[in-house]
């Protein structure tokens, strides 16, 4: 059993680079802007650092021509604005790494270029060496340019909320008592307040329609990709598109009660708690960094003090190294998948609470679905049609009926109302209290009663097709026209179309699927042979039902459970992973590991398939991550130097900031299904 969902309360672990992605979209663009600015002004400095450079200019021949007096303390100024206004992220980010003793990245950078430009600076002032202003500019330079572009991709992957943010309008036309509408802001709006809402625009509010009747786009709010039909006393979720109707719409919920607010809040939350793989990935990090720094001390005293070479050289491997080493790749490997993961869920219905679980979604190999309204609709219907009279006409006989039943409240009634798109006028409707109702219908007197009924008024009913529907659990109503027994019809909690391909699917994937219910055996037997369920759970009552998943718990299985949220609290608690299906507009529900909008079993599909899709692609970056810094610490080195293959801290820097596009690029290709 999960720890009392405890994990619903789990923080998320401070970043403490320059790249915390938990900011707002305002923090994301001013930081590229920064980097931006910075980036131009440090490479127009760098020209006249590369003209200035000795090194440079004897690569070129013209050390005669450009040497000037005190050019050497002119190359010094420029690099030490270069320095201090370039590396300034990067001491801000050492500071802040080192303030929650949490050293990666920035550390890296920041103890490589001031390596550079102290031991350089001390060589203007008379220690002997060479001058490494030329490359720390460089470096400066493609570490800001590489840090700009990676934040550009780091954004695009995790700019869930700015997008969902965008999806409702800044203002709504509000009715005022004289009848006129007037343009306001949306937080200038009230619970009992009215809006108009013209054809094509975008619903700002949740509310109730008062006049009107339209088709709406709720795409991007539930994934459902048809256009929902509403017609006044529906309700209509604030940020989706209004179809080809004005309606008027009384507001519910505003602000942070809005169900698009809710969603934001959720997304927000599921990104920025931990889990146990965000964990390692970080931890993996830390010791990479202090790897690198060991390394890079290592590499500087084999250069200097084993092999005799000058100490320019050494120290240039030794930044390189530092330099070169990319543990930011290794900490953004899984919160750029989880960014672009739960937005890709919210946008398709599917709400997640809790990574955790989320994660763990993808070992699952048993569900249990709760019947009613999950597999099926949670409504009767018609399922079967039998003739009992010969040479009627069914569909008119059953019009007849449908007609009648049109006039009672009865849930069974509705079912069979519905099975005919219109009805005749019913004179003398009369309701027959527990067997059924009767009715004069084109002067004909119908009857729509029970099989008991019947009985007792003597019919004789041996049917073996009624009795075996009767051992289905199905509810049986007979129409008689004129006194005469002419149909038969029975009804059922209609299995949705949806329920057998979502088994299938499940059950191809080695999954072992389980329904639940409180219904009759006979009942739960018919729906579970129609479906192809494993296994089934009849007659249990709400409380009993977290039993029945620890049972299956204790078999050694890992477990989804799906339910209402309501009823099914304590099972959905009980189970690895907690699903409330159907939740609607309603998302605020605390014993639910994953909320689905919408009554969809095919949404419990998508959910473990997300799972394993993301899991791998955590896997993929992790992998990457990793043997990037494998084999990049060695050549930053200098072990193939014997075959000149050296690497200058400018390529190391390349090589680094590749190295976190390639991962925020492959985040994003979750998107595709890649």
């Amino acid at each position: 059993m999960k720890n009392s969902h405890s994990h619903h309360k789990m923080g998320h672990q401070t970043k403490s680079d320059d790249h915390d992605h938990d900011g707002d979209g305002h923090d994301h663009h001013h930081m590229i802007e920064d980097y931006k600015r910075r980036f131009w002004i440090c490479l127009i400095l760098t020209i006249p650092i590369l003209i200035l450079s000795p090194h440079i200019q004897h690569i070129f021949g013209v050390h005669d021509i450009l040497m000037f007096p005190g050019d050497v303390y002119l190359l010094f100024a420029l690099s030490s604005v270069v320095y201090f206004y370039g590396g300034y992220p990067f001491f801000q980010g050492i500071y802040k790494e080192l303030k929650v003793r949490n050293p990666g990245m920035m550390t890296l950078v920041a103890v490589a270029i001031t390596t550079a430009y102290l031991y350089s600076s001390a060589v203007v002032f008379g220690l002997r060496g060479e001058l490494f202003f030329w490359e720390l500019a460089t470096l400066i330079d493609i570490m800001l340019l590489g840090h700009w572009l990676e934040m550009r991709s780091v954004m695009g992957a995790s700019r869930a909320l700015e997008e969902l943010v965008k999806l409702l309008p800044s203002r709504a036309h509000k009715l005022m008592p004289d009848g006129e509408t007037m343009d306001v802001p949306l937080e200038d709006l009230s619970v009992g307040d009215q809006v108009l809402i013209r054809p094509g625009e975008k619903i700002p509010v949740d509310g109730e329609i008062i006049k009107g009747e339209t088709s709406i786009d709720e795409s991007m709010l539930t994934g459902e990709s048809n256009p929902v039909y509403r017609i006044q006393g529906q309700n209509v979720i604030g940020g989706a598109i209004n179809g080809d109707g004005a309606i008027r719409v009384e507001i519910q919920k505003t602000g942070e009660d809005s169900f698009l607010s809710q969603v934001i809040k959720l997304v927000g939350e599921a990104q920025k708690s931990s889990s146990q793989t965000q964990n390692l990935a970080d931890r993996f990090a830390m010791w990479l960094t202090v790897i690198a720094l060991t390394c890079g001390f290592i590499t500087l005293i084999v250069w200097l003090v084993v092999t005799g070479q000058d100490m320019a050289f050494s120290l240039e491997r030794a930044v390189t190294v530092m330099v070169t080493t990319c543990p930011h790749a290794l900490g953004l490997a899984i919160p750029l998948v989880v960014a672009v993961s739960t937005a890709l869920a919210a946008g398709n219905g599917l709400l997640i609470r809790n990574r955790t679980s989320f994660e763990n979604a993808r070992n699952i190999d048993a569900v249990i679905f709760d019947k009613t309204g999950t597999l099926t609709q949670g409504k009767f219907g018609v399922t079967d049609i039998i003739p009992i009279a010969d040479g009627i006409d069914t569909r008119e006989v059953l019009k007849y009926a449908a007609s009648l039943e049109a006039y009672s409240e009865h849930p069974i009634a509705r079912g069979l109302a519905k099975e005919v798109d219109e009805h005749y006028p019913v004179d003398k409707f009369q309701a027959i209290p527990g067997k059924g109702v009767k009715g004069i219908i084109q002067g004909r007197r119908v009857e729509v009663v029970s099989p008991g009924h019947l009985t007792e008024r003597g019919f004789t009913l041996d049917n073996e097709e009624l009795n075996e529907l009767s051992r289905e659990g199905k509810t049986i109503v007979m129409v008689l026209v004129n006194g005469v027994l002419t149909l038969a019809v029975a009804l059922a909690d209609i299995i949705r179309p949806e329920s057998k391909e979502t088994i299938s699917s499940l059950k191809s994937m080695g999954i072992k699927c389980i329904m639940i219910t409180g219904d009759k055996k006979e009942v739960a037997e018919w729906v579970s042979s129609e479906l192809g369920l494993d296994q089934y759970f009849a007659e249990v009552l709400p409380y009993q039902k977290a039993g029945e998943v620890k049972k299956i718990q204790d078999g050694g299985f890992t477990v989804a459970m799906t339910g209402d949220g309501i009823n099914d609290a304590p099972a959905l608690a009980q189970a690895d992973v907690g699903i409330a299906i159907g939740a609607g507009t309603d998302v605020a529900i605390e014993t639910a590991d994953i909320i689905l909008v919408r009554s969809n079993p095919l949404d419990v599909l998508k959910i473990i398939q997300l799972a394993g899709s993301t899991y791998r692609k955590m896997v993929e970056n992790l992998a990457w991550g990793a043997g990037y810094n494998i084999f990049a610490i060695p050549l930053a080195a200098g072990v193939l130097s014997a075959y000149g293959i050296i690497l200058t801290p400018a390529m190391g820097a390349v090589l680094m900031s590749a190295s976190t596009i390639i991962v925020a690029v492959n985040s994003r290709f979750l998107r595709m299904g890649k």
